[in-house]
């Protein structure tokens, strides 16, 4: 949750009104990550003078707000340094107080950002109470900047005076849980230091002349002073107290190979910092990831990464990568929400999905993340599944065909259930984790609880240089493209046929599976087009949903063997933007207590598309009937043995191979959701109490 950016620039002539523009427009393309309040946080015309802006509600609040300020927009900075977050509320409600950025003190010496969440703040607030600091609001990050003045000041009464990334390191010493941090302080002008721990930081670099190297070295100490420990290893030395820098921190004495030039002279450059990708491919397309406990700190043009232990298997770079993505792809387009825009990408982010992947005319499939460890795959004693919300179904919608497929017992696992239950993991399993955005917390702590096991590990994954796709031992990045809307649309739909590549290649050696292999690659090779065909459907679905389905309250979903994924997902999607009460509901168990809420009011929509399972779905859509109940039936086109009399409304979707026809199913009810959120008048890619990136437990 919460999405940080942060803008340096160093012998780049920029004015205050450029520098708040680059933070407010980074922030935008931020607000799918948390969208109740926004800040910023630049200098003023003083030396050490910071000023902070914050607003609740969306960042165009925030930028009027800056507007309103009798602001010089023309004074103009050489270098300058300044940090932003838009923000999902975990502590505290959205209002004023406890928007970021957060402050050491009413000088603003210390100005951060955070993302996530500081497991032991109310000891640390404490602490800090004692030591007579003063809270103004009701968030766990104030806790941090208070923390930041404190270690400062004693460092400085003790006759010491840290390097910026020092001071980092012993903030870290102190602090548990989650974060994304970015801190700027009038006492170390035109820097910023950065760290992440849990939840995604980048760094983009921008320079007029191209880097030397494309990587940055990591800087580890030579050894630590004896009173402090690992990141998180809270040993709280000398009595409780926090801990002080011992001796010369030997301040400055390294120079960035990728920064270095020719002439000795230092070059002009721009530096991004964010949450995401997103955000700063308008500025550049030179990103760097930062790993887990890394310490960037930028100052004089030049990016530092340095770690505060030499940790054994920590590589000695960060790679900066060059991003593929193009600017027009988060852009919203005719559309008039992302969300839109998403579905109707579908029949061209599944064929990205395939493309290059697939060869249909030989029916062969090659992942070549994957190629490698297929071998160890099959022979492993079982499969399984770690995802949240749409991802997990997603796994529930193929887990079927891997089954089939493979012949290897497949369990489908929700993150924090698997957790909370301390499921046992085997050395001989095979552990797939599937995310959006490669970040989830809930998946990313199973994923360190399978690691810890010695489990082999796979990725399926939409972001990359994700944390997921960097921790697992191989995986499969889904290509859909950047996805902005909250409601995960075409990431569902591509991590359902990246899931049955999967499966595909796993059984790739089985004489007894060629046929179906052949049928099911055929059926992929039309999906693409065939999901346009669904996509015709909307004018209807309109319809429908303004007349219809306009005033109801609830909604059920039936669907049996394959399709009860699609029912599930259908009603999440209903749940989430437009705020209906739906429930997705096996076909199989409709007598078993859900058939007491059929009447002729309740709507229920039911997936009658043929498989092996017709017979039994057509039996539990009679019994609804049968009961005054007028389902909205999804069918194959065509379809006569469909009684339309006792519908309320079918909708026509046309037919593919069984384990594919929910790639196709899924389309009407994500365009149903949509318009259902925009007859209500709900702002459809941005739901309430909701945002995209679950970077928190």
């Amino acid at each position: 949750m919460c999405g940080i950016f942060g803008y340096v620039n160093y012998l780049v002539e920029k004015t205050r009104g450029d520098i708040s523009d680059t933070l407010i427009e980074g922030l935008q393309r931020l607000e799918y990550r948390g969208y109740d309040s926004a800040g910023i946080a630049i200098d003023g015309d003083k030396a050490d003078e910071t000023l902070i802006f914050k607003q609740i509600g969306k960042v165009g609040a925030l930028k009027k707000e800056v507007e309103s300020q009798n602001l010089d927009r023309t004074a103009t900075f050489v270098n300058h340094a300044g940090i932003a977050h838009t923000r999902w509320a975990t502590h505290g409600e959205p209002k004023t107080v406890n928007c970021h950025p957060h402050r050491s003190d009413i000088n603003n010496e210390f100005v951060i950002v955070h993302n996530g969440i500081i497991t032991n703040y109310r000891e640390l607030k404490t602490l800090l109470k004692q030591k007579g600091y003063t809270f103004e609001s009701d968030t766990d990050t104030e806790c941090i900047a208070k923390l930041f003045k404190h270690i400062y000041d004693t460092n400085i009464k003790n006759g010491n005076e840290p390097d910026f990334n020092e001071l980092m390191k012993q903030v870290l010493y102190e602090i548990d849980g989650s974060y994304g941090l970015l801190v700027k302080s009038s006492h170390y002008p035109n820097e910023v230091v950065a760290t992440r721990k849990g939840s995604p930081l980048l760094v983009g670099v921008k320079t007029e002349k191209k880097l030397k190297v494309d990587f940055v070295d990591v800087e580890f100490p030579d050894e630590l002073p004896n009173n402090e420990a690992p990141i998180n290893g809270n040993t709280h030395q000398n009595g409780g107290l926090l801990p002080v820098a011992q001796g010369d921190s030997g301040l400055r004495h390294s120079q960035s190979r990728a920064f270095l030039s020719e002439d000795g002279i230092p070059q002009p450059a721009e530096f991004f910092l964010s949450s995401d990708p997103a955000s700063v491919i308008q500025h550049t397309k030179k990103v760097l990831f930062l790993e887990d406990d890394d310490i960037a700190h930028i100052y004089d043009g030049e990016l530092h990464i340095h770690r505060a232990t030499r940790e054994a298997g920590i590589s000695a770079t960060r790679s900066i990568q060059t991003l593929e993505m193009e600017l027009a792809q988060i852009m919203k387009g005719p559309f008039s929400h992302f969300m839109q825009k998403e579905i109707y990408e579908q029949p061209e982010s599944t064929f990205n999905t395939m493309r290059g992947r697939i060869d249909f005319d030989n029916h062969i499939v090659k992942l070549g993340g994957l190629q490698k460890w297929l071998t160890t795959i099959r022979r492993c004693r079982r499969i399984i599944m770690i995802a949240c919300g749409t991802s997990y179904h997603s796994c529930l919608a193929t887990r079927s065909i891997f089954e089939e497929l493979t012949e290897i017992p497949v369990s489908v696992e929700l993150a924090s259930d698997f957790l909370d239950r301390r499921s046992p993991v085997f050395r001989d399993d095979t552990c797939i984790f599937v995310s959006q955005s490669g970040e989830t917390a809930d998946s990313m702590l199973a994923l360190q609880y399978c690691l810890e096991r010695d489990a082999l590990t796979v990725g399926v994954v939409n972001s990359v240089g994700s944390s997921i796709s960097r921790a697992t031992h191989c995986g499969v990045h889904i290509n859909a493209g950047p996805e902005i809307g909250v409601a995960s649309t075409k990431a569902y739909t591509s991590q359902y046929i990246a899931l049955v590549m999967i499966a595909l290649s796993l059984s790739d050696d089985r004489v007894s599976k060629i046929n179906r292999r052949h049928e099911i690659i055929d059926g992929l090779k039309q999906i693409p087009e065939q999901i346009k065909t669904v996509l015709t459907l909307e004018s209807k679905i309109k319809d429908l949903c303004t007349s219809e389905l306009a005033q109801q309250k609830s909604l059920l979903l039936l669907g049996r063997g394959y399709q009860f994924a699609s029912a599930l997902e259908g009603a999440l999607k209903i749940k989430e933007i437009s705020y209906m009460h739906s429930e997705g509901v096996l076909a199989g168990e409709l007598k078993h207590g859900v058939l007491a809420l059929v009447d002729d009011q309740l709507p229920i929509i039911a997936f009658a598309t043929r498989d092996s399972l017709f017979p039994k779905v057509m039996s539990s859509i009679e019994q609804v009937t049968a009961r005054s109940g007028r389902p909205i039936i999804i069918h194959n086109t065509d379809d006569k043995s469909i009684n339309t009399d006792k519908a309320l409304a079918t909708l026509e979707v046309p037919l593919s191979v069984d384990c594919l026809q929910g790639l196709l199913n899924v389309i009407p009810l994500q365009l149903i959701s949509y318009w259902l959120a925009v007859n209500r008048g709900i702002d459809v890619d941005f739901p309430r109490n909701l945002a995209k990136s679950v970077t928190v437990e």
